[in-house]
This record gives structure tokens, sequence and C-alpha cells, in this order.
């Protein structure tokens, strides 16, 4: 028989050629939102599971951990409860996952998602009637982006290409809870903030429908370079773009600290934080192409030095149903009375009363303020065109400033 010849370069390629895998995404997805892991809930044994279970998929992708020789970072914090008119905490804990690949750049890019979930209905923030001892296993929010991550670090392990950038893997804990996770972890960071490149957040990323193929990016205006990349790639999806970089998802925590940022979305739906939420009703195929899709983004980032960062006009955090908002992102991981200011919308009555970043809110109008929930009763008193006292702690320092919504 005539020998042939291949090409040297070409069977190497054919051989180790990395691609995006539905059945890992199904493996790892089904395993997180089992009921087995009774919903993750945060401090929970079974959230415990999890992390375990993440931390060994990343030891098995070849990623090493950032410091003390573990794939797991435990976190201690404080959570508000309210009880008819008193305020108390009570001690919480958490296990945000850490997964380094090291390509001996000088920057990193962050790719993160929260794996908790409302466990058996307990914390109160289940939109289930009756959802006590019920379990939510939250397929896709949020064991479809932990599984996201989970095949976007094998994926960029094995895909025998050596990026410009190091990439720094991140599953948060706590994040149902208030982005505790992700909040703590910026506060005291494993990996120097400075070195960090970008952050692509993935939350709820398992409902792409596959008539509309509607995909939502937030983000886009916190660097200038991102509105063009997404202009310029070809997919098959019907992209809708929002520029803010605050939003109820862990890609606030690192927005927060002057990092650009993109978080992916399939979309809401009606088994959203119920136990209904289940793997049933999860479209891989439509996860596989969101991941595929945000593999090309971090491809052409590597034809860019270290993106320039762009604060945002942020959208208030307040229900829609408020007569009035403010302009402000709460903190809330703050520990201590009244309410800690982690942002402020330009051109808002926040902005233009002089609230400040780091104020905290003790008093709005007549009503008195402890935590997060007291401040939201305070808008409620109020209706537009109105003006009304705010009290402020800057610095140690009360300050009364007059707020026009």
């Amino acid at each position: 028989m005539k020998k042939i010849l291949i090409p040297a370069l070409l069977f190497p390629i054919l051989i180790f050629s990395q691609s995006i895998s539905i059945d890992n995404i199904k493996k790892n997805l089904t395993f997180l939102a089992s009921d087995n892991l009774n919903g993750r809930g945060t401090s929970s044994p079974d959230e415990k599971k999890a992390a375990e279970y993440i931390a060994d998929e990343f030891k098995k992708s070849g990623l090493t951990p950032l410091k003390n020789n573990s794939y797991l970072s435990p976190f201690n914090f404080k959570e508000k409860k309210s009880v008819h008119d008193s305020v108390g905490t009570i001690d919480r804990s958490g296990i945000n996952v850490e997964g380094f690949l090291d390509n001996g750049a000088p920057y990193t890019i962050v790719i993160g998602a929260h794996f908790d979930h409302l466990g058996l209905g307990h914390d109160h923030n289940s939109l289930d009637a009756n959802p006590e001892n019920k379990i939510h296993n939250g397929a896709d929010d949020n064991a479809s982006g932990t599984a996201g991550v989970m095949e976007l670090a094998n994926y960029f392990a094995k895909n025998n290409k050596k990026e410009k950038y190091n990439f720094l893997f991140l599953c948060f804990s706590g994040e149902e809870l208030g982005l505790f996770g992700s909040k703590k972890w910026c506060e005291n960071p494993s990996y120097d903030l400075a070195k960090i490149n970008y952050m692509i957040n993935l939350d709820m990323i398992g409902r792409l429908n596959d008539s509309t193929k509607k995909l939502i990016i937030y983000g886009v205006g916190t660097s200038p370079v991102w509105v063009p990349i997404i202009d310029s790639l070809k997919s098959n999806f019907s992209i809708k773009k929002d520029s803010a970089g605050i939003g109820p998802s862990d890609q606030t925590s690192f927005y927060l600290k002057d990092i650009p940022v993109l978080h992916f979305f399939t979309g809401q739906h009606a088994d959203y934080h119920k136990p209904t939420d289940d793997i049933a009703k999860v479209n891989f195929k439509g996860e596989k192409d969101v991941l595929d899709y945000i593999v090309s983004i971090v491809n052409v980032t590597d034809n860019y030095s270290k993106l320039k960062f762009l604060k945002t006009r942020n959208p208030d955090m307040g229900k829609s149903s408020f007569k009035v908002t403010m302009g402000v992102m709460p903190d809330y991981t703050f520990e201590g009375k009244g309410m800690r200011i982690d942002g402020v919308s330009d051109g808002k009555p926040a902005a233009k009363a002089g609230v400040q970043k780091g104020d905290i809110v003790t008093k709005l109008g007549e009503v008195k303020v402890e935590n997060v929930q007291d401040y939201m009763k305070g808008l409620n008193t109020f209706k537009k065109g109105d003006t009304g006292k705010l009290k402020v702690l800057r610095e140690g320092k009360e300050i009364e400033l007059n707020v026009t919504f």
C-alpha cells in the first residue's frame, strides 16, 4: 500500500482538538441540580458537597488552587433578619471555589458564576406560594451557569492553545442572599485585582428559546471594546445589549472594583425561584451555543491589551412598583445598622442631592433606616416631585441632605 504523508501540524490538531461538550454540561448540571443536593442552600452541607464536586472537576481539568493548596475558599458573613419591628443578625458561612489556569501572562480573565440556590425554601426568597421544605433545584439558576464555568475551564485548559491571558475560574456561594460570595472575594481577593483584565459572569444561561434565540448581555458599557467586539461576531442569537455594570448578580462586585464585566443571561421564566426550575427544562444545545459564543469573545480579546474600564449609568435596584427611585446600589453585605451605599447613578436624585458611595443611610423621610428593607419602606412614602430629608453617616459624621424625587 502506498504510504500517505500527513502534514506534521495537521495530525495533532485532529487528535487534540477541543470543543465545548454537551455531555460534560449535562453531567455537571445534572449533579448540581439533583434532589440529592436539596437545592444547594447557602451554609448547608449540600452546598459544601456541591463545592467539593466543583473543586474535584477543576482539578481534573488541570487547574491549580490559588492558596493553601485548596480550591475551596470558605468565608463567614452576617445576614440581617427582620422580625416584626426588631432587626438582628445571624452568623452564616459560605464556600467559594477557585481554580487558576496559568499561561504565564501578566493579566487574567475571570470567568464566574454562583452555585448556591434556595435550598428548601427557608430563606424567604422563593416565589412559590408555600415554599417551606420544597427542594428548589435551581437548574437554570444557577446550575446552568456553574456547569458553564466548569466546561469553559475544561475547554481552555485542554484546547492545545496558550491564550494571551491567564484564567481564573470562580464559583460563588451566597449570591441568592445578596452577592455575599463575590463581594467577600473582592473585598479580600486571593488574586491581585489590578491584574484582572475583565470578568465574565454566567447566571441563568440554560433556557435559550429555540424560536427567538434571545441572548441578553449586560455590562457592554463597562469597556469601549465590548460593543464593537459583539457587533463584529456572527451568531444565530438575537442579542440584546445592556450597558449597565451594576445588576442583581455577581458581576456587580467586580464592576464596583473598576473591572470591565459582561453578564450573560438567556432570560426570565415562570420557574424563576420556584421548585419547578428543574433539569428537564434546560436547553443543553442552547447552553453549548452560548458557551461557544463566549469562547469567540475571549478569542477576540486576545488581540487587545488590557481593557479600559468605563463607568456606566446604572439602574436603580428598587422594585419597579415603587413610585420613585433614588438611583443607588445598596451594599447587601453591610453588617452594621443602616444601609450602606455601594454605588450612585449619575443624574439620579441621590447624585443630585450629593449622596456618595460609602454613605450609610440612617433615615429617609420619617422612616428610620436600619437595613435595606427599611430603606424600601422609606421610598414608598414618596411620590414623584416630592422633596424629603435624607440622613447619612459619612466618615462617622451625620449629614442631612435634601432629596428631590
